[in-house]
């Protein structure tokens, strides 16, 4: 009598891998649930889709026209407009009084400052460490190691400028863009 009164406290094999399972899959989604902001943060999002273009957007977050542009910059100006990624670029305004076929991205490659075009200079000249890059964007003063990168800017057919990746040859160093 005593073995089938002892019998009846253990659990039988499935109360006790039920158990066992409902411990491991708290254990687990407990670990996963931590683990994950540590996963996201060395995989990065991606860029988005194939095309990657975007409109270039104004200090005021509106898009720019480029009617509207021409009509407030001079030839020779660069006006800074949100680009790619969300990072400052520069919009040229050629002689011609055009849009130029490329922006600049205003981050400098030393330490990510962002880059005051000076036209007094004709020249980007970084406030952090005294980097220099030309017109066109090329560095011609260290520290910084690389040119600023480029982007297509183009007109769209609702004349709105609009930046696309720029993956040809750079045009000032005639080597593969560094920024792809």
């Amino acid at each position: 009598m005593a073995q089938s009164s002892a019998s009846s406290d253990v659990p039988n094999m499935g109360r006790r891998q039920f158990m066992n399972l409902l411990t491991f899959g708290t254990a687990a989604a407990t670990a996963a649930g931590a683990l994950y902001p540590v996963v996201k943060y060395f995989i990065p999002p991606s860029s988005g889709g194939a095309g990657g273009g975007m409109i270039a957007k104004d200090a005021l977050g509106n898009d720019v026209v480029a009617s509207e542009f021409l009509a407030e910059h001079k030839p020779g100006e660069r006006a800074l407009a949100q680009g790619l990624k969300g990072d400052p670029t520069y919009v040229i305004v050629t002689e011609d009084n055009e849009i130029a076929s490329y922006g600049l991205n205003a981050v400098c490659t030393h330490l990510g400052c962002v880059v005051p075009w000076n036209a007094s200079e004709n020249k980007f000249i970084c406030p952090c460490h005294g980097s220099q890059y030309n017109a066109e964007g090329k560095v011609v003063r260290g520290p910084a190691p690389l040119s600023l990168a480029l982007v297509h800017a183009n007109v769209s057919d609702d004349g709105k400028v609009a930046f696309t990746n720029w993956e040809e040859t750079d045009f000032r160093t005639e080597s593969e863009p560094w920024w792809t």
